[in-house]
C-alpha cells in the first residue's frame, strides 16, 4: 500500500476510533453518574416524563373521540381538571382564541404564544413559556359555525440540564483528548516507519558522497522506505565493487607496466648493444655482422612476443576477449596437438607422447584456438626446464564422472614447494634474480585466465629433481 493511502487511512482510523471511544465513554459516564447520584436524579425523572407524556396523550385521544360541545360539560371539565392535576399538568379550552375554560391562569401573551407555537409543531413536543419548559398535546376542532375549537394540554417538565451540560463537556473533552492521543500515536508510527529511516538514509547518502562505503544500510521502515533502503544498499555494494575493481585494474596496470618495463629492458638493451657493435665496427667480418644481426633479430622477436603476451593477458583480465566454443573430441584434439609438436621435440632430443586412458570418447566444449594457446604455453615451459639428456613430456588423458582430466607431465628439474602456489601468477619466475628473460613471465598466467574462461581449472604438482605435472580439468558435455 502506498504511503499516501496508508497515511489517509490512519488519519481516518484516528477520527473513527476517537468517535467510538467517546460514545463508549459517554455511556460509561452516564451509568456512573446515575449510580453515584441515585435514581432520583435521572431514572425517576425520565419515568415521570414518560408517565406525563402518556397521560396527556391519553386525554388528547379521548378528547378527539368526543365532540367539542361535550368538552364544555361541567362534569367533563371537573374530571379533566382532576386528571391533569394528577399529572401536574394544565388544560385550556379555547374557542376562536377565547378562553372558555382553564385549570390554571395563563397570561394572554402566554396563551397566544402557546397557540402559535403548537400550531406548527408536531404533537407531544415541548414549548418554552415564561422561562418554563412545557410538554404539550393539542386537539383541534372545526365547528359547524366555522369557528375553531382547541383543547390545549400543558405539562411542565424539569430536565436535568446540569447532567446534560456535564455530559456534553465530558464528551467533548474526551473526544479532544482521544483525538490528540490517537494523532500522537499516528505521528509516532509514521515517524518510526518513515521519517526515522529516511533520516538514516540521508546520513548514509552523505557518507557515500564522502567516499565512505564501509558500512551497511539496514532494511527498515514501511514498504516503500524498505525498498529504498534495499536499493541504496545495493547501490553502495555495487559502487564499492566498482571502486575495488577500478583499484584492482589500476594496480594491475601499474604492475604490468612496471614488470614489462623491467623485462623489456634486457632484450632492448641487448638489441641496442649489438646494433652499436655493428655501427662501431666491432663486428669486422661479414660472419660476425650476421651473427650480431641474428642475435638482435631474436631479441626483437622476443620483445614482440612479450608485447603480444601482455596485450593478450590484459584483454583476458578485463574480460574483453570473446570465446568461440565448439564441441570437440578430446582424444582427437590432442592427437593433432602431439603431431604438431612431435618434430620440434624430436629435434631437441626430447620424447613426446600421448597416453589415452579414456574408456569411451569424451567431448568437451572449448575455444580450439584459445585452448591451443594454453597447451602451447605449458609445453613451452616444460621444454624450457628439461635439462636431462633423456628428457620427456607426456600428455595423459583421463576422466571422472563429470570432468575430463588432462595431465601434462615432464621429468625436468621440478619446482620448489615454496614457489609452486605462485607459478600461475603474472610475471612470477622461480628464479628470483629474473636474469632469465627468454619469456614474458605471463605464459601460465594466460593459461589460467583462458581456463577460467572455459569454466575449467588448472593446478600443478612438482617434486624437485623428478619433474612437474600440470593438471587441467574441463567439464564434459
Amino acid at each position: 500500500m502506498h504511503v499516501t493511502k496508508r497515511f489517509f487511512m490512519m488519519n481516518a482510523l484516528t477520527v473513527l476510533l476517537s468517535i467510538g471511544f467517546t460514545v463508549l465513554a459517554a455511556f460509561i459516564f452516564a451509568a456512573v453518574y446515575t449510580k453515584v447520584f441515585g435514581q432520583e436524579v435521572y431514572v425517576h425523572e425520565m419515568q415521570r416524563v414518560i408517565e406525563v407524556r402518556t397521560g396527556i396523550s391519553e386525554i388528547k385521544r379521548e378528547a378527539m373521540n368526543s365532540k367539542f360541545e361535550q368538552l364544555l360539560d361541567k362534569q367533563y371539565q371537573q374530571e379533566l381538571s382532576a386528571r391533569v392535576k394528577s399529572l401536574g399538568a394544565s388544560a385550556i379550552l379555547l374557542k376562536n382564541r377565547e378562553v372558555l375554560y382553564s385549570t390554571k391562569k395563563f397570561s394572554e401573551l402566554d396563551i397566544e404564544r402557546s397557540l402559535m407555537l403548537t400550531s406548527g409543531m408536531p404533537d407531544q413536543d415541548t414549548v418554552e413559556l415564561d422561562g418554563t419548559t412545557y410538554m404539550f398535546a393539542r386537539a383541534t376542532y372545526k365547528l359547524p359555525t366555522g369557528e375553531d375549537g382547541v383543547l390545549l394540554l400543558l405539562a411542565p417538565v424539569t430536565l436535568n440540564s446540569d447532567f446534560y451540560i456535564l455530559l456534553g463537556i465530558f464528551a467533548i473533552s474526551f473526544f479532544i483528548l482521544t483525538f490528540l492521543l490517537m494523532n500522537f500515536w499516528v505521528s509516532y508510527r509514521f515517524s518510526r516507519g518513515m521519517l526515522n529511516p529516511i533520516s538514516r538514509l540521508k546520513a548514509a547518502a552523505v557518507r557515500i558522497s564522502e567516499g565512505d562505503l564501509n558500512f551497511g544500510i539496514a532494511e527498515e521502515g514501511e514498504d516503500e522506505v524498505r525498498e529504498l533502503c534495499r536499493t541504496l544498499e545495493l547501490m553502495r555494494v555495487k559502487l564499492k565493487e566498482s571502486i575495488y575493481l577500478q583499484n584492482k585494474y589500476d594496480e594491475n596496470r601499474n604492475f604490468l607496466v612496471s614488470s614489462i618495463s623491467h623485462d623489456l629492458k634486457t632484450p632492448v638493451t641487448s638489441i641496442i648493444g649489438y646494433i652499436e657493435g655493428i655501427i662501431d665496427g666491432v663486428a669486422r667480418t661479414p660472419e660476425k655482422t650476421e651473427e650480431y644481426l641474428e642475435t638482435a633479430r631474436s631479441k626483437a622477436v622476443l620483445v614482440n612476443m612479450m608485447i603480444d603476451d601482455l596485450i593478450l593477458y590484459s584483454k583476458l583480465d578485463l574480460k574483453q576477449l570473446p570465446y568461440h566454443f565448439q564441441s570437440t573430441n578430446l582424444a582427437g584434439y590432442f592427437e593433432d596437438c602431439v603431431s604438431e609438436y612431435q618434430y620440434e621435440f624430436e629435434q631437441a632430443n626430447f620424447t613426446f607422447e600421448l597416453i589415452n586412458e579414456l574408456v569411451s570418447p569424451v567431448t568437451v566444449l572449448i575455444d580450439r584456438e584459445r585452448f591451443k594457446r594454453v597447451i602451447q604455453n605449458i609445453l613451452g615451459n616444460a621444454a624450457k626446464y628439461l635439462e636431462k639428456a633423456d628428457g620427456s613430456i607426456v600428455i595423459i588423458l583421463r576422466e571422472t564422472r563429470t570432468s575430463a582430466i588432462i595431465e601434462i607431465k615432464d621429468n625436468g628439474k621440478g619446482i620448489p614447494e615454496k614457489d609452486l602456489p605462485h607459478i600461475f601468477d603474472r610475471f612470477y619466475r622461480v628464479d628470483p634474480s629474473r636474469t632469465n628473460t627468454d619469456g614474458s613471465g605471463l605464459g601460465l598466467a594466460i593459461a589460467k585466465q583462458i581456463l577460467e574462461g572455459h569454466e575449467g581449472e588448472i593446478w600443478a604438482r612438482s617434486i624437485v629433481g623428478e619433474g612437474t605435472r600440470i593438471m587441467i580439468s574441463l567439464r564434459k558435455v
